[in-house]
This record gives C-alpha cells, structure tokens and sequence, in this order.
C-alpha cells in the first residue's frame, strides 16, 4: 500500500469512467493539480478495473497524490491504494481498518446527516463528505446538504469534503463555510480540457 498523509484541503477529483482515455484524463487532472483522486467505476468489470486501478495507484505514486477507491475495500488492498471511500451501504469503517491497516485513509459519505457525520467520525473515519450542495448530473436524486451543515460539522474536527453540482463558481460558500476539499467528477471529467478544468478547482484554494 502507498502511505499517504491525508493532504489539507484542495481538489477531490472522482472519475467517471469508463472512456477510452481514461489515464491520460487522469493525468491531466492530477497535472492540473488534484490533491486526492478517486477511483469510482461502477461497472462490474472486474479485470479492466484492477487494471486500471494498477495504473491510477502508479500514477498517482508518481505525483505524489493519495488514491482512494470508491465502495472497494479488496480492490484497494489488491493494487496498492492509499485507502477507500464508503457509502452507506458498503463495509463498515472497522473492517475497512482491519483489512488495509493502521495508514489507510478511509473516508465516508455523511449527505446530508451530522448524526452520521459523528458516528463516522467516532468509527475512525479519516474525513467525511457531505452532499449534494447543488443540482448533480451524476447523481440527479441524490439527498440535498446544506452550508450550515459544514459549519456544523466543524466541531467533530474531521477533513469535510463536499460533492454535488459544484463548479469553480458556486464553490466559494462551500470553503467559506470550512469544506476542506471540493469534489468534482463531470465538473472536471466532462470537460473538453480536463487538466484546465482541474485547475480551476485547485486555484480556489490558493487564493
């Protein structure tokens, strides 16, 4: 497993594959300076997968930025990542620990509920991420978070991600109200230029 250190705030880049160009995408995100990309693919490709998580685990090695798999605890051990992201309906944060270790970084989705925010959080939970902020093309029903939810969150003294909708424009309130990381996939992946768009994002934060 590649250890990383969870960095403090920047660009969550989530891809959207499958597509042909799939690593290059990626290199452009993370040369367009994404702090953390996941691996979210929910085909049931299982071989064109681990492949392309090898490659991602590599790429990422080579720019020194954490890779977190989405829902894939085995996945994640199999190729090396830095740690996985879970949603509700996946492994708990214990057996997560259990089977990656001590180093990996295991974050979960809280949308919309600061009491599952502080279960997560008392379960180990490295970071936790809520939303969706705004309208999302990749999840059009997904539970609507509020500002006032992160600052709330603040006090369980976690990295807050935030996801849904939310482009270089509408991200201000967000970081405003203490989302330490402002997750995109079409925002980055659906453009024409991705390392462009991905650098939209990373330059919110080195205002």
């Amino acid at each position: 497993m590649h250890i990383f250190a969870f960095p403090a705030r920047g660009l969550y880049a989530i891809t959207d594959g499958p597509r042909t160009d799939f690593i290059d995408a990626c290199a452009a995100a993370l040369k367009g300076g994404a702090a953390v990309l996941q691996y979210r693919d929910k085909t049931a490709d299982r071989v064109r997968r681990r492949d392309e998580a090898v490659q991602l685990a590599i790429l990422c090695a080579h720019h020194g930025v954490p890779l977190i798999v989405n829902d894939d605890v085995e996945l994640a051990a199999q190729v090396g990542a830095a740690g996985v992201h879970l949603g509700e309906n996946d492994a708990d944060i214990t057996a997560a620990r259990n089977r990656l270790g001590r180093s990996a970084i295991i974050g979960a989705s809280c949308y919309d509920s600061l009491q599952r925010a502080r279960e997560l959080a008392e379960a180990g939970a490295d970071y936790l991420a809520f939303g969706a902020f705004f309208a999302s093309p990749t999840k059009p029903n997904a539970r609507h978070a509020t500002v006032d939810l992160l600052r709330k969150a603040h006090a369980l003294g976690k990295p807050l991600v935030a996801i849904g909708g939310i482009t270089p424009d509408n991200a201000g309130s967000l970081i405003d109200a203490g989302a330490n990381f402002i997750a995109a996939i079409s925002g980055v992946f659906a453009t024409t230029d991705v390392e462009s768009a991905a650098r939209r994002y990373a330059n919110l934060f080195h205002k």
